[in-house]
């Protein structure tokens, strides 16, 4: 898998996921957090924590409105035309789904612990959490 940064769509599976939600929109990313949450999946692939965070930022974009880190035109388009108020009751299971990529049952951990960008990677998700608030 290609990763390129640190950020939640700087990465093959978060590029990729952006196409998904051009297509399917708000189920697309329901869909990402319910995989992430699934109580039977014992442990969390790297390619679906990259899935839950592109998600995750996404859905922050649209609540908040910053779209810094919305690297597609045509993603950060969807964004600003999003309806907030109905994207809204997604933000607790979306920030749970963050939790879960950040447990002990999360490949993504083991990963960025092992790279240089680690605390880096870290702070971005933190941050992401924070915008879930």
């Amino acid at each position: 898998m290609d990763i390129w940064g640190t950020g939640p769509m700087e990465n093959e599976a978060g590029a990729a996921f952006a196409d998904e939600v051009m297509q399917d929109g708000a189920f697309a990313l329901a869909e990402a957090f319910d995989v992430a949450l699934d109580p039977d999946t014992d442990f969390l692939a790297a390619e679906e924590g990259h899935r839950t965070l592109a998600a995750a930022e996404i859905l922050a974009a649209v609540l908040d409105g910053e779209t810094l880190n919305i690297v597609s035109a045509r993603l950060r388009s969807w964004v600003q035309e999003a309806d907030a108020a109905d994207l809204a009751p997604l933000r607790d299971v979306a920030r749970d789904a963050v939790e879960r990529v950040l447990g002990p049952d999360s490949e993504l951990p083991e990963l960025w612990a092992e790279s240089a960008e680690a605390e880096e990677w870290i702070g971005e998700v933190q941050t992401l959490r924070g915008r879930l608030e």
